[in-house]
Formats: C-alpha cells, sequence, structure tokens
C-alpha cells in the first residue's frame, strides 16, 4: 500500500532457534535446552503480566486501560488468585512514543512477564521485536499497528481498525453519496482509507475523500473544509445538519442493516482521530452551513458515550451520528460481571469508563488471560507455556462479547496484510435520544469485505 509497509513474514531470533533446534532433535543439547520465557516459577510467586497506553499526551489518551488491568488484578488476587498465585499487572506510560513503547516492552522482557495484555500502542514496529526476541505473547492489543496482526506472537482479540473501517464502509455505503474520511496523519491512518473504501465499495460507491490531520491539533478548520468539500456539502435549504438522522426511517437498507435508505443523496464525513474527534466535531460544527446536507459518522473509540454526555446528550450536536464498533454496546447485560468488578474493585478510580473500547477490550484481553492460566498446570505458567496453549488451540468464551476466541492456524482469517485476525465482527451503533444505542441485534462480519478488498 505505501513504501513504509513491511513483510510481515520475518521471523524473532527466538522462532529461528526454536525451528533450527528443533529440526536438529537437538531440544535437550546445550543452546536449545531452554529458549526466553521459558523458566517455570514457583508455586509462591506471583505471575507477572504488563499493561501498557499512553497518558498525558497531547494526542489521544487511553488510562483506563492499565487502570481496568489493575482493578482486574485485584478481583482475582481477592478471589483466590490463579493456582493460589498472586496476578502482578504492571503498568506502563508508553506516551504515543516510539523509544517510550520499546522501553515498555523492555520493561516486560526484565520482569519476566508471561504475556503483555490490553495494552495500546500504535507503535508495534518499536515493541514487538523486544516481545518477540524475549518469547513473550502479545495479548489483546488494542490494534492500531499492522505488526499486531502480523506476527506470530500476537493474539488479537477484535479485528482493529482494519474492521472498524470496513465496516463504517458498509454503514455507510447505502447512505451516503460521497464520503471523507479525516484521519491521523501518520503510519498506522496511512491503513485506514483502503479499509473504509472496501465496505463502501461493497455499496457501489467511490473511494472516499482522504483529508489527513495530526493527531496534536487545537483546530481543525481546514480539515473540516476540505472534508466537507469532499462529501459534496451543498446548500439545500433543508439539510440534516451535523445528522439529525437517527436510522430508523423507512427504505430498504443495505443487506446487513446497517442504516435506513434516505435516497443516498447525502454527503458524509466520518472522523478516526481518537479522542482528537471532540476537537474535530468543535471545528466541524463551526465551519459547516446549516443548510449543507452532511452526516457525520465515525468509528467506535473517536465517538464515546461521554462525548456525546459532554457535549449536551440528548441536545448533543452528535445526535443521529453512525459509529462501528466491536463489542456490544456498554449497557448490554454481557458487560454485567465487568461493571461489577469495577464498582468493587476500581474504588471510584474515574479512569475507567465502562462504555470506552480501551478499557472493554482490557476486560476481554484479561478474560482470554485468565482462562489460559487457569487451564496451565502452575508450573507451566510461563510465557512460553502461554503461548504453546494458545497455539495449539485453547478457546475462551468471553460472555457473548465476542464469538469464542481461538488461534488455531485455522481460525486465521486469509486477509492479506492482517494474518492473525480471527474475529472479524462488528457492531453498528447510533447516537439516539443521546445514547449509543444498537443499529442491529447481533454482531455483522466483514471478513469476506477485507478478503475481497484492493491494496494500493
Amino acid at each position: 500500500m505505501n513504501g513504509r509497509r513491511r513483510s510481515f513474514l520475518r521471523l524473532s531470533s527466538t522462532a529461528r532457534v526454536a525451528a533450527a533446534c528443533t529440526a536438529a532433535g537437538t531440544l535437550f543439547l546445550s543452546g536449545c535446552s531452554a529458549f526466553p520465557g521459558s523458566s517455570g516459577g514457583s508455586r509462591s510467586e506471583p505471575i507477572t503480566v504488563v499493561t501498557w497506553a499512553p497518558d498525558d499526551t497531547n494526542a489521544t489518551n487511553m488510562p483506563g486501560m492499565p487502570a481496568m488491568a489493575q482493578a482486574y488484578a485485584r478481583w482475582v488476587n481477592d478471589t483466590g488468585g490463579i493456582h493460589g498465585r498472586k496476578l502482578h499487572v504492571i503498568t506502563c506510560n508508553e506516551r504515543n512514543d516510539a523509544i517510550t513503547a520499546a522501553k515498555c516492552a523492555r520493561r516486560a522482557v526484565d520482569a519476566k512477564a508471561v504475556a503483555v495484555v490490553g495494552s495500546y500502542s500504535q507503535h508495534g514496529r518499536s515493541f514487538m521485536s523486544p516481545l518477540e526476541d524475549a518469547g513473550i505473547p502479545y495479548i489483546g492489543g488494542y490494534g492500531l499497528s499492522e505488526e499486531e496482526f502480523s506476527s506470530p506472537f500476537s493474539y488479537p482479540v477484535n479485528g482493529g481498525q482494519a474492521t472498524l473501517l470496513a465496516g463504517n464502509g458498509r454503514q455507510l455505503a447505502n447512505v451516503c453519496s460521497a464520503v471523507s474520511l479525516v484521519r491521523p496523519d501518520t503510519i498506522a491512518g496511512d491503513e485506514l482509507p483502503e479499509l473504509l473504501d472496501a465496505g463502501l465499495a461493497e455499496g457501489d460507491r467511490k473511494p472516499a475523500t482522504d483529508v489527513r490531520a495530526p493527531e496534536d491539533a487545537s483546530d481543525y478548520t481546514h480539515q473540516v473544509k476540505e472534508a466537507l468539500t469532499g462529501a459534496g456539502a451543498k446548500s439545500s435549504g433543508t439539510g440534516t445538519g451535523t445528522g439529525t438522522g437517527t436510522g430508523t426511517g423507512t427504505g430498504t437498507g443495505v443487506s446487513d442493516g446497517a442504516v435506513a435508505d434516505t435516497g443516498g443523496d447525502e454527503g458524509c464525513v466520518t472522523a478516526a482521530l481518537g479522542k482528537r474527534t471532540n476537537t474535530f466535531f468543535d471545528s466541524f460544527r463551526r465551519a459547516q452551513k446549516e443548510d449543507s446536507r452532511v452526516r457525520m459518522a465515525s468509528i467506535l473509540g473517536s465517538v464515546r458515550q461521554s462525548l456525546v454526555d459532554s457535549t449536551g446528550g440528548r441536545n448533543s450536536p452528535l445526535e443521529g451520528t453512525y459509529a462501528t464498533g466491536w463489542y456490544p454496546v456498554a449497557d448490554d447485560p454481557r458487560w454485567n460481571p465487568m461493571h461489577k468488578i469495577v464498582d468493587d474493585y476500581a474504588f471510584d478510580d474515574n479512569r475507567i469508563d465502562v462504555a470506552d473500547p480501551g478499557v472493554q477490550t482490557t476486560w476481554i484481553a484479561y478474560t482470554v488471560l485468565k482462562s489460559v492460566l487457569t487451564a496451565l498446570d502452575s508450573d507451566k505458567i510461563t510465557a512460553r507455556g502461554v503461548r504453546t496453549s494458545l497455539d495449539r488451540g485453547h478457546t475462551t468464551d468471553t460472555g457473548g462479547l465476542t464469538p469464542k476466541l481461538r488461534w488455531r492456524f485455522e481460525d486465521l482469517l486469509p486477509i492479506r496484510n492482517y494474518p492473525r485476525i480471527i474475529n472479524a465482527n462488528v457492531t453498528y451503533q447510533v447516537v439516539k435520544d443521546g445514547k449509543l444505542v444498537a443499529v442491529k441485534q447481533g454482531f455483522v462480519d466483514v471478513g469476506q469485505t477485507l478478503v475481497n478488498r484492493k491494496v494500493a
């Protein structure tokens, strides 16, 4: 897609040594008797894992993810631990910085962590190599970087931004005559346009206008004007402003029930700027003509319930905005176990927003961790033991928040550039009466959309 893409067929030094030793039949000879992450721990020693995310930066901050990890560990330890062993969570501020992301990974290596769990970073090139060299699995990353979906040491619980953008394209294909995508001007952001276009193509729509934006801007007026032009903004006298539709009107809709068909004559601006989306929306409201027919949309993580609440709730200008997410809506009963643990063990930690997809991803990632650790014998709880169990087909039931998760070779979807995706499901949501609610029940599988997409 661009000259910066790295081949995902590389092997870490750990993988190469393991392959060579196995081929030679010399696993018990000097130099092949042990691998990084393979030494067992005492039954009384804590089980150490690491969770990282950026905090106190000028870009997207995700402090709720390490806070959720700490609350989860308190619950596990208060209820007997894992085989009687304490779960020790080390947190690291990744600072949205490649050098610091690598330092967080080396911290996991130094601590002999059995896994990095439920973390957020767009700097996969920086953090994955140290983990691979030490044999440490990366479970349930947020899904921002290519490496999370190419490294054999990564075990993603969702389809990352690839599925969100493809799903968003399908969601908008039947209602939008033209679409503009506002996204970060970063390597991770470079992945997004072709993914959105894959979903749009299924509705015979042309590719979106690609609007690049700085991650740390305080004003996006220039990008708003470019996006409105790309979406075909024009004076209609009876337009919808920033989006007042709720997806409940009549019409045939697209085949997966994404949205109601309003005639396909509206333009759409979809933003994927993380927590900077709020700043973009502020600029959008100031710059957009009240009578231009442009509908707002986004991916979940950019549009959050907290953002809707802070901009007016039922009176929010985000009313009618469509969003594509990975999981059921926040008030779905399947989230009740997480809500109870947050209530009982987070001690009013205001960093944790249970509607935040980062917090939700951390919860699911730790559900996977607990499931695999419980299934292992205590003396086999090592980084290597965790990887081996997952590679051999350990299955985690997340209570319906995702399909059952399993990472055997045959479970991997044949998606170019994202060969580690096992879960390509998304959900369609809309802001209605000040709440993010489901447009339709159940999941929408966009795996085939990604398989069929054209790669630039």
